[in-house]
């Protein structure tokens, strides 16, 4: 069964593409909440921020614009429309990548409750770091020791920068513990 707003939709696309530019206007205009809606709750589910849904709807919006003349105009035109959604959704999912985004709050917590007198040697740094296994090890290592930047500590380990950015602060917030517990 076709809805009243699905019916209403196919009516202004079979409108818009007879030649009726205020139709498609019309029908762009009324798409866009849904749209919107779709990028965002997808991008909820893939627990990304939403802030980027407005770059999925004009995606979306400009390839049902390009593919227009694509749609069987005998066949609904929701799932269509829902369709080219999901893929412009995924590409563009697929092209962010897996960025993290990590709050830096709670480094500077960390780094906050550290006493001002305290300092560590690279010595001790090095020592307490050996402690430290997988990838937390080897971020430290190559960020706090050996001074490489976020970058080139993820080019050197295969990481993204989000991945070396989260192994830094597991490990630096674990070298605090082994302090502690050493210094206590």
């Amino acid at each position: 069964m076709i809805s009243a707003r699905e019916d209403e939709w196919a009516n202004w696309m079979r409108a818009s593409l007879a030649g009726d530019g205020a139709a498609y206007r019309v029908l762009l205009e009324a798409m866009s909440p849904i749209l919107r809606a779709i990028a965002r709750n997808g991008f909820a589910r893939a627990g990304v921020s939403v802030a980027e849904a407005d770059d999925v709807l004009q995606e979306t919006l400009l390839a049902i614009h390009l593919k227009r003349h694509t749609w069987q105009q005998d066949q609904p035109l929701g799932p269509w429309v829902a369709a080219i959604a999901r893929y412009k959704l995924i590409d563009h999912l697929r092209r962010r990548g897996r960025r993290l985004e990590v709050p830096i709050e709670p480094l500077i917590e960390i780094l906050a409750q550290a006493p001002p007198e305290e300092t560590i040697s690279d010595e001790e740094v090095r020592r307490l770091a050996e402690a430290l296994q997988g990838r937390q090890g080897e971020v430290v290592r190559a960020v706090a020791i050996s001074r490489r930047s976020i970058g080139e500590a993820a080019a050197g380990l295969r990481m993204s920068e989000g991945a070396v950015r989260v192994a830094l602060h597991r490990g630096l917030k674990q070298l605090a513990t082994l302090y502690r517990l050493e210094n206590a």
